[in-house]
């Protein structure tokens, strides 16, 4: 299923929604516009790899360009290819607003940012001999799509259903659409071998389950958690 859009009103601007979106765009322009050589540099520098975040490596010094502590940070900015942005932004807009929405505009860029700390963490643990880097806003995501579940279990997502050569689009409870991903880290993570580089699907896992503990510390006080009244069934 490929969310297209959700039936949940918002009562602010989502601003900073809108500026990470635009940060990662800008940011993913200028690692294209960069030699092949040099978009593989700028990985290397800026993402997250697990050996280093742990002390089991050092990087060469013309790649130490942060602190490891810092690159699970940069490493949100980051992105493989088009089709890894434009995934990532899609859910980004689509659920990123109403969870700005709950908590107000400070208070989400630092719930933003530890679920993508929390992410990196989780993918780093799981092999922290990795040299692999990891990067993409998937984790931080994760994190978003956790409080979501947790603030609107019932609201009614859009999704396009790619069934052979039909294309259906739907309207499907919250709960349906994001309970079926986190089934699908588990199922994913569960059938690639340690190891293996690819897809980070600890990091969605880790960011996920984060962002569905802090929302409890981070909404405003008025906020009602699982929220019936934007619900499929009126």
């Amino acid at each position: 299923m490929i969310p297209l859009h959700d039936d949940n009103p918002t009562t602010i601007t989502p601003l900073i929604t809108i500026v990470l979106i635009v940060i990662n765009v800008f940011v993913f322009l200028w690692q294209v516009s960069l030699p092949a050589m040099e978009q593989e540099r700028v990985v290397f520098a800026l993402g997250s790899i697990p050996a280093v975040l742990f002390g089991e490596a050092v990087l060469a010094t013309d790649l130490a360009l942060v602190p490891p502590e810092l690159s699970v940070i940069t490493s949100m900015f980051l992105h493989g290819g088009w089709l890894h942005l434009i995934g990532n932004m899609l859910y980004l807009w689509i659920f990123g607003n109403n969870v700005e929405d709950a908590m107000g505009h400070v208070r989400f860029v630092v719930f933003y940012l530890l679920c993508g700390i929390a992410a990196a963490l989780a993918q780093a643990w799981q092999d922290p001999t990795s040299t692999i880097p990891m990067i993409g806003a998937s984790g931080a995501i994760g994190g978003v799509l956790g409080a979501y579940l947790i603030l609107h279990p019932t609201a009614r997502i859009l999704v396009l259903v790619p069934l052979g050569f039909l294309f259906p689009v739907i309207r499907v409870p919250a709960v349906v659409v994001l309970g079926i991903w986190f089934l699908m880290q588990f199922l994913e993570s569960a059938a690639r071998p340690a190891g293996a580089g690819g897809v980070a699907y600890w990091a969605h896992i880790g960011g996920f389950i984060a962002g569905a503990v802090l929302i409890f510390v981070f909404k405003r006080r008025q906020v009602v958690l699982l929220d019936r009244r934007a619900g499929p069934w009126g």
